[in-house]
């Protein structure tokens, strides 16, 4: 008797108060657009026989509901083979609109689940969806890229950025389903399936096996497209194309770091237009460069399927098919201050790199030429990837060739009225303008050159050649951008002209510090970081994200939105789930 106390005991410090119950997949409260297949999982904490397991969907025997070709699993395992318990799964199931009650119970263990099947209009409200993805756009980039582009007198901005425009708007909630924290994953995927999943996961409920390709699928947007529709598909990015916001279009894993496997599922959708970087899980192993463990060439591949292949600006320029793979780069693409402004980054490794307008507008022009339309995905990756190491410069500039980008969707528009567009973020960053920092105020000290208030003024950025940059970065009186949270570092509120920001490194105690090639710095200020030794930038933020749209469709983003509810916007303006 005293022994099944401590059990008791030690089972409940463990699991906490729902020692007893089961998991069920899909999650409750978990949207479900009408018709679409998702994989059904129940998750028990013991070991039980499948005669000891009683599901019910609406009071009925789930076979009635989902059918029968569930597999039962007697003893799942985790890590060095642990066993974790019993486990029923049913791969591809389907239901009809309507609310449905999941009830679970197997000995002690009970759960009890609700699901909301939602259709959509009969008829599509739009022929085109142009999704816009600023990767961590926050307030304040939108804010600092304004003020860098179009200026500010009096108080007032001299001009408007393109997404300034949209007429529709909603608030958005970015959490996940393990963690009031989110990332770029998790986010992207419940934007591109309408389901909520955990941090790292894309097109799949994270289930407790090791395996991060064995999860619980719940239907993309792309396979939606192929299911319901002949539209065309197109991804552009300026981060490696199996990064997470666009393998997010198509990807299941529960693992983001799974690129070589992502590639292959690009191939399997065969998207017409992918533009982005992430050649080298594109290669086979063979090639140098490549990053594959194999020997599958998904450039030949792609090649032997119609697509035409472009490597950098003048191939981009000078393709002709409407089936296109640009890959400008084996990793991440350089940002845009890089690549046409300092020349920096890995611009000399990759010296012809488009940007994203280029590309944006080589994916409209072929996407356009199916009558039946197309979805489109554009994201500003390098808003996120400067974000994280506090680089505001570059993260500013990549927000104004963001914007630029949306002006390009805006123009399509124009001649497109039956097109969606959306444009906002995955996640935002603890980024924050409050001031400026002024080179021509007397003193050596950094700090006190920090203008707020009444002090802070207006910054003397110019734009006399009208591209919508500043002609200079290294003004003498610039914004003052802060993070809210940051490993240990060295500030010194200044552009980083020399290449990338990289605040911190790894000493022998694989703890990172503050990178001393900026100690000496003239003024450069210390700051202790307020982030876990283990974090070597600046992480996301938990605050709303700002979305805004217009065209055919966005009256229905409004108030507060989960991720997961901007999906059934997309699914209702394209009719995906009609009866």
């Amino acid at each position: 008797m005293r022994a099944l106390l401590i059990g008791l005991v030690a089972t409940t410090a463990l699991f906490g108060a729902s020692a007893h119950a089961a998991t069920v997949y899909p999650l409750d409260r978990a949207t479900i657009l009408n018709g679409s297949p998702f994989d059904f999982k129940v998750e028990l904490k013991s070991v039980v026989k499948p005669e000891d397991v009683k599901i019910t969907i609406n009071g009925q025997d789930y076979k009635q509901i989902l059918g029968s070709q569930a597999e039962f699993v007697a003893e799942e395992k985790g890590k060095e083979d642990k066993v974790l318990g019993s486990a029923l799964i049913l791969r591809g199931a389907k239901l009809k609109a309507g609310s449905y009650k999941v009830e679970v119970a197997a000995g002690d263990e009970k759960k009890t689940v609700t699901w909301d099947v939602y259709e959509t209009p009969a008829k599509p409200k739009a022929k085109n969806i142009i999704f816009f993805l600023g990767d961590g756009l926050s307030v304040a980039h939108r804010t600092g890229a304004r003020i860098m582009s179009k200026g500010m007198t009096e108080g007032k901005a001299n001009g408007h950025l393109n997404m300034d425009t949209l007429d529709r708007m909603a608030f958005v909630g970015t959490s996940s389903t393990n963690a009031i924290a989110t990332d770029s994953a998790n986010t992207m995927s419940a934007y591109m399936t309408g389901h909520k999943t955990a941090v790292n996961a894309l097109g799949v409920y994270a289930d407790r096996t090791p395996n991060p390709l064995d999860d619980p699928k719940v239907e993309t947007i792309a396979e939606a497209l192929r299911r319901t529709t002949k539209k065309s598909i197109g991804i552009v990015s300026g981060a490696e194309l199996e990064d997470a916001t666009p393998a997010a279009v198509v990807a299941h894993t529960r693992l983001r770091a799974e690129k070589a496997a992502i590639a292959e599922m690009m191939y399997e959708i065969k998207p017409d237009v992918l533009l982005g970087g992430g050649s080298a899980y594109f290669l086979p192993k063979s090639v140098p460069g490549s990053k594959r463990k194999d020997d599958k060439d998904f450039i030949g591949m792609f090649k032997q399927a119609g697509y035409e292949i472009a490597t950098d600006k003048t191939e981009l320029a000078n393709a002709k098919g409407d089936k296109l793979v640009g890959l400008f780069h084996t990793g991440n693409m350089d940002s845009v201050l890089d690549r046409d402004f300092l020349k920096k980054g890995t611009v000399d490794k990759f010296p012809n790199q488009p940007g994203l307008v280029d590309m944006t507008k080589a994916a409209l022009s072929r996407l356009s030429n199916n009558k039946e339309g197309f979805f489109l995905m554009v994201e500003g990756a390098s808003i996120d990837k400067m974000s994280h190491p506090m680089d505001w410069d570059r993260a500013l500039y990549e927000t104004i060739e963001f914007d630029q980008a949306v002006g390009v969707g805006l123009e399509f528009l124009k001649n497109n009225p039956d097109t969606l567009i959306v444009v906002t973020g995955d996640h935002t960053h603890g980024i924050s303008i409050i001031g400026t920092v002024d080179d021509d105020k007397p003193g050596t000290e950094m700090r006190e050159k920090v203008g707020v208030y009444a002090d802070a003024g207006f910054p003397n950025y110019e734009d006399k050649n009208g591209d919508g940059y500043p002609d200079k970065v290294d003004v003498s009186r610039r914004l003052a951008v802060f993070s809210s949270n940051f490993p240990d570092y060295y500030e010194t509120f200044r552009p980083k002209m020399d290449g990338p920001f990289e605040p911190a490194i790894q000493n022998e105690k694989k703890e990172y510090v503050a990178n001393e090639a900026y100690k000496n710095v003239p003024g450069a200020v210390f700051r202790e970081g307020n982030l876990p030794r283990s974090a070597d930038t600046a992480v996301h933020a938990v605050d709303d994200i700002v979305l805004q749209a217009t065209g055919p469709g966005s009256e229905e983003f409004k108030g507060y939105m989960e991720e997961s509810d901007i999906y059934k916007v997309l699914a209702d303006s394209f009719a995906l789930g009609a009866k």
